[in-house]
């Protein structure tokens, strides 16, 4: 009798290990503060870490920016065949994901970011990201009901912007509001990244899914100026 009521114990002791060792293991809970939040983020098991390792970026890469047009970024492949998500991305960076690039365009919104998990799921203006819309700068009559399924994206991101403070939509979209049209010719510069979340599932009204995200830099051209691409005649620095 002794020794059943001994075995008895250890069996279900067995049995919750074997079926605590097969349970998934369960995604640590979010974290409350963007400073304790990691660069892959967190929000569930299904999130993707490498793509939130890309946005979660947070120093300009070195070397000079590779001036690029919104043409080519229009150009490129979206889907990316046999990518799925959580991929390593290779197949991305040979598609030049992760260069430094500089894109003159005309800005006609910038919008208020919400909840995401590269960003552990916070709200609030000082830990979401900021949704820049950019078209072709030879638009003669932008219109963004009209030119956003046409258009390419750029982001503000809050960790770019604990030291980029002015990379921010308070101080951007004044300056598109003012514009003639509400069209404000920028000079973007950025990281390349492919939105993969975005190409695979939850599409926005855009031409691709390749942004500039994050931003580290952005240039306006200011009321009755001429900028040009290759010049920095003009141009004024948003941080200054």
């Amino acid at each position: 009798m002794k020794r059943r009521i001994f075995i008895l114990p250890l069996v279900l002791f067995l049995f919750a290990s074997i079926a605590a060792a097969a349970a998934p293991k369960k995604e640590p809970p979010c974290k409350p503060s963007l400073a304790k939040c990691p660069v892959t983020g967190c929000g569930g098991a299904k999130i993707d870490k490498n793509l939130n390792r890309r946005k979660n970026i947070r120093t300009l890469p070195a070397g000079t920016p590779e001036d690029m047009t919104i043409d080519q970024m229009k150009a490129l492949t979206d889907p990316v065949n046999g990518f799925a998500r959580g991929d390593t991305r290779e197949k991305l960076i040979a598609l030049g994901e992760g260069k430094t690039i500089r894109v003159v365009a005309l800005a006609l919104v910038v919008r208020p970011g919400g909840k995401e998990s590269c960003n552990c799921g916070l709200t609030g203006v000082a830990n979401t990201d900021n949704h820049i819309v950019l078209i072709d700068p030879s638009d003669t009559s932008p219109s963004l009901e009209a030119d956003e399924p046409d258009s390419e994206t750029a982001e503000f991101t809050p960790r770019v912007r604990k030291t980029h403070p002015n990379l921010s939509r308070a101080k951007l979209k004044p300056l598109i509001d003012a514009a003639p049209n509400n069209a404000l010719k920028v000079r973007v510069t950025g990281v390349l990244m492919f939105d993969s979340e975005h190409s695979l599932g939850h599409h926005l009204k855009r031409k691709n899914n390749w942004e500039i995200h994050p931003v580290f830099g952005l240039e306006y051209c200011p009321k009755n100026k001429t900028c040009a691409a290759d010049s920095n005649t003009n141009w004024r620095n948003i941080e200054q």
